[in-house]
């Protein structure tokens, strides 16, 4: 079944494209990547309950990638060997 958030669109980021993620991503593109709304993804960072570590820049949200690999069970090794064989 689906969330209200898939319900209405928010589209999950493929492996290839959390691989190529930079060593740290915004708030939005966060919750991209766990399939969470926008305003449900501000509201658990806001209140500290973001399912990963949550920095706040000023007033931007950042999320480091290597924890949002963590929690998605993706190994981090594998993008670097990945660029290997690209290069």
């Amino acid at each position: 079944m689906a969330t209200p958030e898939t319900a209405r669109g928010v589209q999950g980021l493929t492996r290839v494209e959390l691989l190529a993620l930079p060593a740290a991503v915004d708030l939005d593109t966060a919750n991209r990547a766990l399939s969470i709304g926008r305003s449900t993804g501000y509201a658990l960072a806001k209140r500290g309950q973001y399912p990963c570590r949550v920095l706040r820049l000023g007033n931007a949200y950042r999320v480091v990638t290597a924890e949002l690999h963590r929690l998605l069970g993706i190994d981090p090794a594998e993008a670097a060997e990945r660029s290997e064989l690209c290069a």
